[in-house]
């Protein structure tokens, strides 16, 4: 698609530049800014607004960022954040695409593009059952991203024919949460495979706590959601042949390659989204300015059913205004995150 000239568009794009969460922001921030560099729309004008990571913050920067002229917003990052802006963006008829991923959030005119759980675990649990696995237990939070995933991976079961024959929930509080697993453990065991939708150290002592009462990774398959994908799991015995459903790490990986030649650091993992959003905006703009003469911003547009193309591959919104994206089937191996089914790169053939 050609971008010269076209007439100027504003975005605003709310972050927190300063505060605890600056880093961050900054690095979404430039993130945005290598997208716009890479898109060649000159006079694509990108309106950055700082947050600074409060929802009073946020309701300060979306007002600026609107009486500067913003068409669209992107951002904020953090659910408090996104509820205030919303509600000024709405009064003002503008739409947002949020980076949360507090899914509670999307409705109206706020589209939220943080990677959420529910087409991970479909994918997930469909490959599972596609290659022999009937039989699964379960460990999951008792909060409610636990009480979330867990309604949507015994839909997704069912409909796979996996039959759930241990289930057990855990205080994700707790902080000696290991020897409690033991009654998970006990003899005898029907299942193949633990789907435990956890991430970071929580999925670490779990994982372990498995294999010492004789559940090791090597029998019992470890399945989870995205929080695996986390290059520090892949140094954990424990993992090693893990499935989850993720975007495909083969895009990002040039895009962290840029990334790390223009700044000189490697971008946090978040910084894909604030990338694609505004490769989005600046695409919805053009396709706009070509069609009808005004930037392509409105909720038909946005709800285009044959999706966008990302850094973290096809991605497009439902009517609820949740993100959905076609995601590979990644597995932890030999200390290194493998891609072992791809992605999709059309939504007219995905059957997950």
């Amino acid at each position: 698609m050609s971008f010269s000239g076209l007439p100027p568009v504003k975005v605003g794009i709310l972050l927190p530049l300063s505060g605890q969460n600056a880093k961050i922001g900054q690095a979404m921030l430039q993130a945005a800014q290598l997208a716009v560099f890479d898109m060649g729309y000159d006079s694509f004008e990108l309106i950055p607004r700082d947050t600074q990571g409060t929802a009073q913050g946020a309701m300060v920067a979306a007002n600026a960022a609107i009486t500067d002229g913003a068409q669209i917003i992107l951002g904020p990052l953090f659910a408090d954040a996104v509820r205030s802006a919303k509600t000024v963006a709405a009064k003002n008829n503008i739409n947002v695409i949020a980076f949360s991923t507090d899914w509670g959030l999307a409705g109206n005119n706020t589209y939220v593009m943080g990677f959420l759980p529910f087409a991970q675990v479909q994918r997930v649990t469909r490959y599972a059952a596609a290659n022999g696995i009937r039989d699964m237990g379960v460990i999951a939070p008792a909060d409610r991203y636990g009480d979330t995933v867990l309604r949507s991976f015994q839909d997704n079961a069912k409909a796979s024919a996996i039959h759930i024959s241990r289930l057990q929930r855990f205080d994700p509080r707790d902080k000696n949460v290991a020897p409690k697993l033991q009654p998970f453990a006990n003899p005898p065991v029907e299942f193949e495979a633990i789907f435990m939708p956890v991430g970071g150290t929580q999925a670490q002592v779990i994982s372990n706590a498995l294999g010492y009462y004789n559940l090791p990774a090597a029998q019992y398959r470890r399945i989870g959601t995205g929080l695996l994908d986390d290059p520090n799991l892949t140094r954990d015995a424990s993992m090693q042949g893990a499935w989850f459903a993720a975007p495909s790490p083969r895009s990002r990986h040039g895009f962290e390659t840029r990334y790390k030649n223009t700044y000189g650091q490697t971008p946090p993992r978040v910084a894909t989204l604030a990338y694609d959003a505004t490769a989005l905006a600046a695409v919805l703009a053009a396709t706009g300015y070509k069609t009808t003469g005004a930037p392509a911003f409105d909720r038909n547009s946005l709800l285009n059913p044959n999706g966008f193309a990302g850094i973290d591959g096809i991605f497009r919104f439902g009517k609820n205004g949740l993100v959905e994206r076609g995601l590979a089937v990644l597995e932890i191996r030999n200390g290194r995150i493998i891609e072992i089914d791809p992605a999709p790169k059309t939504f007219e053939k995905t059957v997950y």
